[in-house]
């Protein structure tokens, strides 16, 4: 296996131009940047990465930040990235970038608010300043009213130029700005005495929080120790906050979902500047939520109400506040009655003389009509008990004329000792359109005795309208404002969002996506899984949020339940099934005929299959008189009493019974043919639930027998057609037979051919696997050949090496034989020669071998040592 090639990786590059005020250390030099803090007051240091996105698009923003900034803080950028620098090895980041600001040896505070250069421009400023002095009456007022909790601490420099206490409080104020980030806790001082005191503080180091609607609170030094940590901790347990900001990071996060939890929400998106020292739109919501839950009527807060208004007030002798008095038990018997119009529907008695009436609940014998009282705020269980005990006492105004007001008193039903008043009469047709065009009221439903066949209004419940609309002389606007959130079980938390940075929140609840002014106003009710919206035409203001609050506070409201659905444009026009959108609902569904209507869902698995059934059914049934339409459930909201709580779901409107829609049976297939006897069944006047009140006229039945008779031959003509397509669809089931029995007969041929080519292919193989065995026997034999002659050699080597020892011994025994008879001749000699003297010469050492026998033995070595 060939080794790993591991390439080592890339020099880095400057992250900032070289012209940039930020301090770039590309290569991870943590230590440098360690050095540098050193001698700077206040340091931003910024961690990146150079592939990171984020780091890359904040980069501009810490840029223009440092530009501004640059002459009082120091900004270092550290690559964390590269492998070979320290800041890498030491620092363990799950997230880039990383902003972390020095004050001095304090820190490191993480910066985790928006990543734009305004709101880290603000945040650095805090923490050159985390302490705002307070020299004149006016800026505390200033300081109080803000929607930001204030700590204030009091301390006396004149005795020393840092007071015992002040640098703690100083480090307190580091201390939140490090636990939160997005500073909702401001930290003021005090060295004025007499402004010390209208805060209730005497002694130098005191430190006070301010609160709002609750009691103020003073540190208690005496109980907890007077430490940075405990003094900001004390703070952020204490405090009261009048509205928060929300700012959502963009990723998966439960925020939202956590602070809907708590209750009915109002979100106000306005553009928003950190930087800047006037936020007029802040101060006026700033108004509004105080006004809201000045339960109290505290003197206080009015004192800053009026500061908030600009409106010139005495000087306060204190700002503390004082013991809440107790508020006196309210009556249980209200001399004054409340009223509400309650508009009749058409299965209702009453329509055949009144369509509107209008109950007052009082407890007083004697009857009150309407026009003549001011309206309070009601209870709902009254209200609940005089419209129960006005249905069960309808009859009573059947003698009442159709163009008169009668007014009746009446006992509820539900206490012996309340009264209601019941005041109808009839609105015409005309009335109804003014109310409609000029003061845009909500859509109303009117009975007429003129009713035909079609439908003009989708009401078929009784419903609560506003009484200024029927009744112009009833005041509705006595209601007050202040300490709202406390008389009503809807309390309303207030969240703020910066529209710059968090526009695409407010578009999916509702705002337009195209708009120049960023504004927008919604409450969401998540326990009642609705929403309302602020008119986008109205401006956010003061008037417009206490209105779009008091509409939702009150027992009956007029705010209508906001409804998201998709864009109709990007449905085309059907030409046999009619796409409806949350806009268009009204217009298909109340249209002057026959409506059915399939609610569906893209994730709905047995949805798709329905659509087969749905179009043959529109081709059955005439366009002219029938509509068939679906919706898609999962991206249109619909008014509650059409929702459905199951998918597929039919629901069928009669054309002149609107508010009598049936829902096809769960139990039923839905197929053609039921849906058919479905639709016959019910579009049959005879056959829906009646009352002798309520009984259709001979018009309405000689129409409907028209209708059916046309829907009979309409379908006696489909009916031919499909015949005539049944007996096409039969000869062309014949030629399609004579073409599969020719095919059979080329199937047989084919397979016939395919057994004869199977048996050569039989025959062939056979022959193969003889020829395979032939030739490995003969391979067996070549081998056994091969081995054989293999034998053969080795022997024949063998026998030649044999041979050639063989030569060797021979020739060695003849040269041992030669050297034999040789010394035989010497010793012959030797034996002649002695017999001979010696001749004279040198004397022979002892020991000695004599000349021949040397000369033999030199000559024997020489005949062992030759080779043939």
């Amino acid at each position: 296996r060939a080794k790993d090639v591991i390439i080592p990786a890339k020099p880095p590059v400057s992250f900032f131009s070289p012209r940039s005020p930020v301090l770039d250390l590309f290569q991870g030099q943590l230590d440098y940047a360690e050095h540098v803090r050193q001698d700077s007051e206040v340091v931003l240091l910024f961690f990146y990465a150079p592939w990171c996105g984020q780091s890359i698009a904040v980069r501009a923003e810490i840029e223009q930040a440092a530009s501004r900034l640059s002459d009082q803080v120091l900004f270092v950028a550290i690559n964390c990235w590269w492998n070979q620098g320290k800041c890498r090895k030491q620092k363990h980041f799950f997230y880039f970038p990383v902003i972390y600001l020095y004050h001095r040896s304090f820190g490191p505070i993480e910066y985790k608010g928006p990543m734009s250069a305004v709101y880290i421009e603000k945040f650095v400023r805090r923490v050159m300043k985390p302490l705002l002095y307070i020299p004149s009456q006016s800026e505390l007022l200033d300081f109080l009213s803000n929607y930001e909790p204030g700590v204030l601490g009091y301390f006396e420099f004149s005795g020393s130029p840092q007071p015992p206490g002040y640098l703690t409080f100083f480090t307190s104020a580091l201390h939140s700005l490090k636990k939160d980030y997005l500073g909702t806790v401001r930290f003021g001082v005090i060295t004025n005495k007499h402004l010390a005191k209208l805060v209730s503080l005497v002694h130098s180091g005191s430190v006070y929080l301010h609160r709002h609607f609750n009691t103020s609170l003073v540190f208690p030094r005496e109980v907890l120790n007077y430490t940075a940590e405990n003094i900001c901790k004390w703070a952020l347990e204490n405090q009261e906050t009048l509205f928060r900001w929300l700012r959502p990071h963009g990723g998966k996060s439960l925020l939202l979902n956590n602070e809907l939890k708590k209750g009915p929400a109002l979100f106000l998106f306005i553009p928003f500047n950190p930087l800047s020292e006037s936020q007029p739109l802040i101060d006026e919501i700033t108004e509004v939520a105080l006004e809201y839950n000045n339960c109290h009527g505290d003197q206080v807060v009015e004192r800053l109400l009026q500061h908030l208004r600009r409106v010139d007030a005495p000087m306060l002798e204190s700002l503390a506040l004082e013991p809440p008095a107790q508020l006196p038990d309210p009556p249980l018997i209200t001399a004054s009655p409340c009223c509400n119009t309650v508009v009749l529907p058409q299965w209702h008695s009453f329509s055949r003389t009144h369509n509107v009436c209008e109950l007052c609940v009082n407890q007083t014998t004697v009857g009150v009509k309407p026009s003549s009282v001011s309206m309070p705020q009601c209870s709902f269980f009254e209200m609940a008990a005089a419209l129960d005990s006005f249905y069960l006492k309808e009859q009573t105004f059947y003698h009442v004329a159709s163009d008169s007001i009668e007014c009746s008193n009446f006992l509820t039903s539900y206490s012996p000792f309340s009264y209601y008043t019941a005041c109808c009469k009839t609105i015409s047709r005309g009335v109804a359109g003014f109310i409609d065009s000029e003061l845009e009221a909500p859509t109303i439903a009117f009975s007429s005795l003129e009713k035909k066949c079609e439908v003009d209004a989708p009401s078929s419940v009784p419903h609560i309208e506003e009484n200024r609309y029927l009744f112009p002389d009833v005041d509705m606007t006595s209601t007050n404002f202040t300490g709202l959130s406390c008389r009503t079980n809807k309390t309303l938390n207030i969240y703020l969002l910066d529209s710059n940075l968090f526009w695409l929140y407010a578009e999916r609840l509702g705002a337009p996506s195209s708009t120049q002014v960023k504004e927008f106003a919604a409450i969401v009710d998540m326990k009642e899984e609705s929403h309302y919206i602020l008119d986008p035409k109205q401006a956010l203001m003061k008037l417009t949020l206490e209105s779009f609050i008091q509409n939702f506070s009150v027992l009956y409201s007029p705010l209508k339940r906001h409804l998201i659905g998709s864009d109709s444009a990007r449905f085309p026009s059907q030409h046999l099934i009619t796409e409806v959108t949350t806009d268009t609902f009204w217009e298909v569904v109340l249209q002057k005929q026959d409506v059915l209507l399939l609610y569906y869902a893209p994730w709905c698995g047995f949805c798709p299959s329905l659509n087969h059934v749905f179009i043959q059914l529109a081709r059955n049934l005439p366009m002219d008189t029938f509509t068939v339409a679906r919706i898609d459930v999962s991206q249109n909201d619909l008014p509650w009493e059409f929702m459905v709580d199951r998918l597929p779901t039919v629901l069928f409107f009669p054309c002149n019974r609107k508010d009598l829609s049936v829902k096809y049976p769960e139990d039923v297939p839905i197929t053609l043919p039921n849906l058919l006897r479905f639709i016959l069944h019910h579009s049959d006047p005879a056959s829906s639930p009646q009352n002798v009140a309520n009984s259709p006229t001979k018009e309405c039945f000689q129409s409907e027998a028209v209708l059916q008779r046309g829907h009979i031959s309409h379908l006696e003509r489909e009916i031919q057609k499909l015949r005539a397509e049944i007996s096409s669809l039969q000869r062309a089931q014949v030629q399609v037979e004579s073409q599969l029995s020719s095919a059979r007969r080329d199937e047989h041929r084919l397979r016939r051919q395919q057994r004869a080519l199977e048996e050569q292919h039989s025959l062939l193989h056979t022959h193969s696997e003889q020829l395979q065995a032939l030739y490995q026997q003969k391979t067996r034999e070549l081998e056994e050949l091969a081995r054989k002659l293999q034998e053969l050699a080795d022997a024949s080597e063998n026998l030649l090496t044999e041979n050639t020892w063989l030569k060797i011994l021979v020739a060695t025994m003849e040269r041992k034989l030669e050297g034999r008879d040789g010394t035989e001749s010497l010793a012959a000699q030797r034996e002649v020669h002695s017999k001979q003297p010696e001749p004279s010469g040198a004397p022979r050492l002892p020991g000695s071998p004599p000349p021949s026998a040397s000369a033999t033995l030199a000559s024997e070595r020489s005949n062992e040592n030759r080779t043939d």
